[in-house]
């Protein structure tokens, strides 16, 4: 059902009196287009059918089947219909309740051409005005997130040329939390609303910076073609603080659900179930769920993969050490899901080295 698009605006007439809707119809024929039902049930079948849809309503307060009131409770209910205005036809005993209901104006009985045209173009220039404010804030967000798209993925690509193993790595560990999500949600398992709310896709994008506080950490230890010591492990720990730092300094985290997935996860993929990880030694739900997705998809993609200083564990093996970590370094709900997704993880693994 898309808008009124026309030069003529569309004004849809409710009324089960014939009268009424001639005396209404003559008095607005001249600038707008007309529509007309008989009663709440017949008016909300046109509206359904309608290819055009009527940028204001006029509806009767008292009509049999259903009547104005009842009508406009199952407009606030369509997502599409309760952006309609409402003037409610009224007696004058009838007018606040009109208003409290819901409705942006009334006419009152009998009707006076001057009064109803001009409530009726006021209406409707309040509600074009209402919505080309709509498309200019939805033209900004749309360009604010294309700029932080673009400055996240500049970041994400500045981590990929500093460490080259960085690049596939990613990809895999975005393409593991999709097939963990998709499976929980597709079987409706725990978790599965939790997922659906944080939107999936969201998640996905953000784990393209779950590394990207590694831009703080020196060449020579990021690079180290070897086991780092402890001195060094300590300073590499510090990549999840400097994530959430970068993160921060992209924008408010509380107004953007992508800033905090991003947040969540940079700070959070090294934190672990029992509490004994880092940086704050969060434990079990503490520990935000897009953080507990990450970790897993983190830690099986560095057992599967070779590094200078240590070979390729097989997939089998790897699957029984996050199983051993059920409930201590992993969320056991999401260590059961893993388990069951575990030949989809090795092909995702096998085809993108």
């Amino acid at each position: 059902m898309p808008d009124n698009t026309n030069n003529v605006p569309t004004v849809l007439v409710v009324d089960d009196v014939d009268m009424n809707v001639m005396i209404l119809e003559e008095i607005l024929k001249d600038s707008y287009k007309i529509m007309t039902a008989s009663n709440g049930v017949d008016a909300l079948e046109k509206l359904h059918k309608a290819e055009v849809l009527p940028k204001i309503i006029l509806l009767d307060v008292f009509m049999p089947e259903m009547n104005g009131y009842e009508m406009l409770e199952v407009m606030k209910s369509d997502a599409t219909l309760k952006r309609i205005p409402v003037i409610f036809i009224t007696t004058s005993d009838s007018e606040s309740d009109a208003l409290s209901a819901g409705a942006v104006d009334f006419i009152s009985k009998p009707f006076l051409p001057e009064i109803v045209k001009l409530r009726v173009m006021n209406q409707i220039e309040l509600k074009n005005y209402s919505d080309s404010l709509e498309e200019m804030v939805a033209e900004k967000t749309a360009e604010a997130t294309a700029t932080l798209d673009s400055a996240l993925q500049g970041l994400a690509n500045v981590i990929e040329h500093r460490d080259l193993e960085s690049g596939e790595h990613v990809k895999r560990t975005q393409l593991f939390v999709k097939a963990l999500m998709d499976h929980i949600i597709h079987n409706n398992l725990e978790y599965a609303e939790d997922f659906l709310a944080l939107k999936p896709d969201i998640i996905v994008k953000s784990m393209a910076l779950h590394d990207v506080g590694k831009i703080a950490i020196p060449d020579r230890i990021l690079l180290k073609p070897g086991r780092l010591d402890p001195e060094e492990f300590e300073i590499m720990k510090t990549h999840t603080t400097h994530g959430k730092e970068i993160i921060g300094e992209l924008g408010d985290v509380n107004s953007s659900l992508y800033l905090k997935h991003c947040e969540d996860i940079c700070y959070g993929h090294h934190e672990r179930f029992d509490g004994k990880g880092y940086p704050r030694g969060l434990s079990g739900t503490d520990i935000p769920l897009a953080a507990r997705l990450a970790s897993l998809a983190d830690v099986y993609d560095a057992l599967v993969c070779a590094r200078v200083y240590k070979s390729a564990m097989p997939f089998s093996v790897a699957i029984d050490i996050i199983v051993d970590g059920r409930g201590t370094q992993f969320d056991p709900v999401l260590t059961d899901a893993v388990v069951q997704v575990q030949d989809q993880f090795a092909e995702i693994s096998k085809n993108n080295q």
